[in-house]
């Protein structure tokens, strides 16, 4: 049975989501060089700890509560990559088309962010607050880019700011306390798919969203942020472990 405990951390976690990507709005609204450099590095290092946390911690979970959970990851991963696909395509258009399209993605991104946090702290508190750290810090960089797509589309700063902040700050929370009630009712071997599930998209986060974003504006030290998030990942795990 799933604890109150495991509600308010989750809660916290989706709570604080929105907040940091609101700072990544604000950063960019009020100075825009500094928002962009922060930007790679925080991406960077969220990217360590989303392709960590996975593989070493998370997944053996997932897997521990069902057999087929390898399963389940495939599907979260390829769920990824074909609705990235269908937006890419979309995307293709230009002007104001292209900021919609662009900010209906990011927002179901955002949206899939608190289902995750749903699932990973239903799983186990140590599971989502691994996970949800590497979220809260790229959120940082997802206010930054929703502001920057908004922009691009031709809004104004004050009504491209207000929009980032609903498309994408609110809806992590409210994709978290929306599935959270379905999520805390799952029995563990259903709970072992879910995590599954979470593990590919969460690996798709990393590795197909976050280090591509970074490697395109990469700083001088972006790679060791990235080893900074693997380094902080495996500490945490091991020290749990031992």
């Amino acid at each position: 049975m799933i604890s109150d405990n495991t509600f308010i951390w989750m809660a916290v976690f989706a709570v604080s989501s929105a907040i940091v990507n609101g700072l990544g709005i604000y950063a960019i609204y009020k100075n825009k060089s500094w928002a962009e450099k922060a930007k790679t590095y925080l991406m960077c290092f969220a990217a360590g700890m989303l392709i960590s946390v996975p593989l070493v911690f998370a997944f053996p979970n997932a897997v521990e509560k069902n057999f087929y959970a390898g399963f389940a990851g495939l599907v979260g991963f390829l769920f990824m990559f074909f609705s990235n696909n269908v937006i890419k395509h979309r995307t293709r258009q230009q002007s104001l088309a292209f900021g919609i399209t662009a900010a209906e993605g990011i927002g179901i991104h955002s949206f899939v962010d608190g289902v995750i946090y749903a699932v990973t702290f239903s799983a186990s508190i140590l599971v989502g607050f691994l996970s949800g750290l590497g979220l809260v810090i790229h959120e940082f960089a997802e206010g930054v880019i929703i502001f920057s797509v908004l922009i691009k589309a031709g809004f104004k700063k004050k009504k491209a700011a207000l929009c980032a902040f609903f498309i994408a700050s609110l809806t992590t929370p409210l994709g978290a306390f929306i599935a959270y009630p379905f999520v805390s009712m799952l029995d563990s071997s259903l709970l072992g798919l879910a995590l599954g599930f979470v593990v590919g998209v969460l690996i798709y986060i990393s590795a197909s969203h976050l280090l591509p974003e970074a490697r395109e504006h990469e700083k001088e030290h972006s790679k060791w942020a990235f080893l900074a998030g693997v380094a902080l990942a495996l500490v945490i795990v091991l020290t749990k472990m031992a």
